[in-house]
């Protein structure tokens, strides 16, 4: 969106990237006329963001706690610009602890993990999270419950990696062991034929059958956190694992269980979704700049959402993203129809 040009003075801004931001995020603000002889100021809502780098044609600004919609303003000391929308991440869940993405059931419920450190036992495992936004404990007694996939039936599947277990949880939140000994098993996704894949993050993919016949898929290089896994619309299965280099890759495994590097240059990518028109989306940083980073089919990059601690990330079908920190969950009204997991 441009804005039309206002020869009275008044800011114009002429681009704003990324698209989305989560509080603590940054919003990157080009135009003209931001400074006449005193620092910019930006207001996101009625909220003042605060400006990292001001100048009269470049503006950084951080997103405030606080802040409910996306309406960003500059001024310049004596006028103010038009309104530019934005997408500002709501919280809408925190006293969490994912290490993965969140995933979405059918009817749009949100469901995140209390992961908790290493040994540590919480008293909630699993929380629910309903269309009002009302969040509400749905499993305990997992130990490390990491990471979250449904199959086509509804059944959510929870990996543990603490034991190796991999548990099977009804709509009603009765658990029991689906497969076991997964080493530290961490990523979870399903393809198109009910087969479930579990990451461990020691440096082996599994495939299990729906008749739950375990196989090694592939293998790769060890975490030194999780895999997270998903599946792309070729049928390929792409993987992150974070190592302790600043440019790691996405992976991406052919059906027989090739591994190719599909993507070089992120820090720390974690979760990962597609959306319905084949982009990809990851959790990590891209030159320095923390958030979620949007890969299209042809390998071109960039930063999507920024924002500080992020993890894990899943479309809803109302066509907002969920994205998980490492504490709590937001929503993101992006308008972008998600990939369908099966």
């Amino acid at each position: 969106m441009a804005l039309l040009k206002n020869p009275n003075g008044r800011p114009e801004i002429s681009r704003v990237a990324p698209a989305a931001a989560i509080p603590g995020g940054e919003f990157q603000i080009y135009g003209k006329g931001f400074a006449r002889g005193q620092r910019p100021r930006v207001m996101i809502g009625d909220v003042p963001a605060a400006v990292v780098i001001g100048s009269d044609s470049y503006v950084i600004a951080k997103v405030p706690e606080g802040a409910s919609v996306g309406e960003l303003v500059v001024e310049n000391g004596e006028k103010a610009s038009q309104v530019w929308n934005c997408d500002v991440g709501i919280q809408i869940a925190d006293g969490l602890h994912p290490v993965a993405n969140p995933a979405v059931d059918e009817s749009g419920c949100i469901f995140s993990t209390f992961s908790g450190s290493r040994g540590q036992k919480t008293p909630v495992s699993v929380v629910k999270v309903d269309l009002n936004y009302q969040s509400r404990p749905f499993l305990s007694e997992i130990m490390n419950a990491t990471a979250l996939a449904f199959d086509s039936d509804g059944m959510l599947y929870v990996s543990s990696r603490h034991d190796g277990i991999v548990y099977q949880v009804t709509p009603s939140g009765n658990s029991s062991v689906y497969v076991e000994g997964m080493g530290v098993a961490t990523g979870l996704a399903f393809d198109g034929e009910g087969n479930l894949y579990v990451g461990d993050r020691q440096g082996t993919i599994f495939k299990v059958s729906p008749s739950r016949q375990i196989y090694v898929f592939a293998t790769m290089e060890p975490s030194i956190s999780a895999y997270h896994l998903a599946f792309g619309p070729e049928g390929y299965l792409y993987v992150t694992g974070p190592t302790t280099s600043s440019f790691d890759a996405v992976y991406r495994i052919s059906p027989p269980g090739d591994v190719e590097v599909f993507y070089r240059g992120l820090g720390r990518p974690q979760g990962l979704a597609f959306d319905a028109a084949g982009n990809l989306y990851v959790a990590a940083s891209m030159g320095g700049r923390k958030g979620v980073v949007r890969i299209a089919p042809d390998r071109s990059a960039e930063l999507f959402v920024t924002g500080p601690g992020i993890v894990g990330l899943a479309f809803t079908p109302s066509r907002a993203m969920v994205v998980a920190t490492n504490s709590a969950l937001y929503r993101i009204d992006v308008r972008i129809k998600g990939r369908p997991l099966l």
